[in-house]
């Protein structure tokens, strides 16, 4: 296995974490995407994919000869800035000053995989056919990678951005379903004839109280996480919006509780003489790779090849990987160590760090 620099792969981390570009804004990491990897090796195309997200570059997209059938994935964006971001070195893990968020998350992605496609420019192996995509928006929407310009020979995906440690890696993840409700009623005075009104924050209220929330079982959850309505304290409140979402393993399951949450409100609302109106929206999903796919073989051997233990893992989150493989495209989201992310505790270890750079290079690198 060809020896990895950790000095380099530090300084790359050190480099691209100091950008700052939140969903919709990645074009400076783009640039410096397209500045880092100008050689004759790897051809770099950008997609029209910011039509349909709104952000300020497509898709950034890379290709070493024909493009392979593999696409390894990283996203652009971060959760929050990173423009006061200070990384340091801190005896075995690199941190930020704990006042601003590290962007782990998914900076350690982006270097691994700049880290592998550098030794590849610099001849230090031969590289085999293989596209690398860097994606916009996996923060907010996933649409980057729902709309990712892919040839019709991709047929398998590795995405760089799961905070477990290398070596775990996500072949099943659930889907989510997010729901907007809205509850309409009648406005009166609250005062004087509040009879006359049809309260519709107490429609939406009664079919809320009616409803199981939380954790429902391992594999299934239900939140509704936003509800605004009313106009003033002395009017019956004509409207009520409410906003939820479900998660599971199993898209049928998350329909059926969809279905049991609709006819709840449309039951609770029409006992007040209210009236709703429902809209759904897959957010992502679910997937599940088994151990016979042969992505999922491939990567158990580089894994190995790294001397890590292959790990399978279940996550109630969503990812990249969750668009491709609504696309048909077999991919499984690895482990890189992106520790708490999101939050001013980010942090990776060192090894995670070069663990995750040797596992790009395997991928990369032409057996």
């Amino acid at each position: 296995m060809l020896q990895s620099n950790q000095k380099r792969i530090i300084e790359i981390f050190f480099e691209v974490a100091r950008i700052n570009a939140l969903s919709q804004k990645e074009k400076p990491v783009a640039d410096y995407l397209r500045s880092f990897l100008s050689s004759p090796l790897v051809k770099i195309a950008e997609d029209n994919s910011y039509t349909h997200t709104g952000s300020d570059t497509g898709n950034i997209i890379c290709r070493i000869g024909d493009g392979g059938d593999t696409v390894l994935l990283s996203h652009m964006d971060t959760a929050r800035p990173t423009l006061d971001t200070i990384p340091t070195l801190r005896n075995d893990k690199i941190v930020s000053d704990g006042k601003n968020v590290l962007g782990v998350d998914n900076r350690a992605g982006i270097t691994a995989l700049l880290y592998a496609l550098e030794l590849a420019i610099l001849g230090k192996f031969k590289a085999r056919d293989i596209t690398v995509a860097f994606t916009t928006c996996e923060e907010i929407t996933l649409g980057g990678s729902m709309n990712l310009d892919l040839n019709g020979k991709i047929k398998k995906g590795l995405v760089f951005d799961s905070s477990y440690r290398p070596g775990n890696f996500i072949n099943s993840a659930c889907g989510a379903l997010g729901f907007t409700i809205k509850v309409s009623g009648k406005a009166a005075h609250s005062g004087l004839e509040p009879e006359k009104g049809i309260n519709s924050i107490a429609a939406a209220s009664k079919a809320i109280a009616k409803i199981e929330q939380g954790k429902l079982d391992d594999n299934t959850t239900l939140n509704i996480g936003r509800i605004s309505g009313g106009s003033q304290v002395n009017v019956v409140p004509e409207e009520t919006m409410v906003e939820g979402e479900i998660r599971s393993f199993d898209a049928k399951k998350i329909e059926y509780l969809f279905k049991n949450v609709k006819e709840t409100f449309f039951k609770e609302a029409s006992n007040l003489g209210a009236s709703v109106n429902v809209r759904k929206d897959w957010s992502f999903k679910p997937y599940t790779i088994s151990d016979t796919e042969e992505v999922y073989r491939e990567l158990s051997s580089v894994i190995k090849k790294v001397g890590l233990k292959p790990t399978p893992r279940k996550s109630l989150g969503g990812s990249d990987a969750n668009s491709l493989n609504s696309r048909g495209i077999k991919t499984i989201n690895l482990g890189i160590g992106a520790q708490k992310p999101h939050s001013n505790e980010e942090f990776i270890y060192v090894e995670d760090l070069v663990k995750a750079s040797e596992i790009a290079i395997e991928l990369i690198k032409q057996n």
